[in-house]
């Protein structure tokens, strides 16, 4: 099977590349290719020629999506349309990695695939507006909504990902606050890479939810990685309205996955664990 992925220098990119190497496997990453230049797309699918195409690049700086609606749209929402009329010109499946940001946050439990998106923010509409092109254009297609992304290799558009910028901090000395308002299910990406390679290998097209199990606020997600990780920081709960971000968040966003659950027999294991692999990988996890 011949998989191109589409920006493999991100934290998911780079664990699915990883994670399909015993397929042939040709990661593209921005310097390779734009994915804005529809004709440059099309021109790398005539090529490669890929039974699927897994999409993983976006602009998902959520606050500057707010001052920068234009560049939103363009990567999120109108490359994907083209990307979408390309992999179903060619008959190839496209697999599309979308967010939590598309709810609202006022359900009180998981949302499902079959609730109602809400989004709040201009990210969230982007992802949501790219989500509808995928559905209607590209009939072989599976959309993946997650949250919480961290992975080896940083968020390339980010300067590095929540844990490591918690550790970063706490290492300097820093007082640091976070939002404890905002719940969701942090995500690791190499089990969201593994998550996806077993779902396009069943061909059971459509709209999944996937991420780790459980959930929990902001604050706790940066207290359990002090703990995992033995350090003792000036930790400070604030909320949403005192922490002031330019672009609202749902307060609750978690995502059930019991969906693909079904289809693949793969529960995903609880956040805690996978923080605690995580940090085990990077070096970062104390001594017991």
């Amino acid at each position: 099977m011949r998989v191109t992925v589409l920006g493999a220098r991100g934290q998911l990119g780079h664990d699915l590349v990883a994670e399909l190497r015993g397929c042939d496997v040709t990661p593209l990453t921005h310097a390779d290719l734009d994915v804005c230049d529809a004709d440059g797309v099309r021109a790398a699918l005539r090529s490669i020629r890929p039974h699927v195409v897994i999409n993983t690049a976006a602009f998902h700086r959520v606050d500057e999506c707010e001052t920068d609606p234009a560049r939103a749209f363009a990567v999120n929402t109108f490359a994907v349309r083209d990307l979408a009329r390309a992999c179903a010109d060619r008959e190839c499946v496209l697999v599309h990695v979308s967010t939590d940001y598309v709810f609202g946050g006022e359900k009180p439990t998981p949302y499902t695939e079959e609730d109602a998106p809400k989004p709040l923010n201009v990210y969230g509409v982007s992802k949501l507006s790219g989500e509808y092109f995928v559905a209607a254009l590209c009939p072989m297609h599976f959309i993946v909504r997650t949250s919480g992304l961290y992975g080896l290799a940083g968020a390339s558009g980010k300067g590095g990902n929540f844990v490591e910028t918690m550790l970063r901090l706490a290492r300097a000395g820093t007082p640091i606050r976070v939002v404890d308002d905002q719940v969701l299910t942090p995500t690791y990406t190499a089990d969201l890479a593994q998550a996806i390679a077993s779902l396009i290998r069943t061909e059971a097209f459509g709209l999944y939810h996937i991420n780790n199990s459980g959930q929990c606020s902001w604050h706790r997600f940066a207290a359990t990685t002090f703990e995992l990780a033995g350090l003792k920081p000036e930790l400070s709960a604030i909320t949403t309205q005192a922490f002031g971000a330019t672009a609202r968040r749902p307060l609750f966003s978690v995502l059930a996955h019991k969906k693909f659950a079904r289809l693949t027999s793969n529960w995903m294991r609880p956040w805690q664990e996978a923080l605690k692999a995580y940090l085990r990988a990077k070096g970062s996890l104390a001594r017991a």
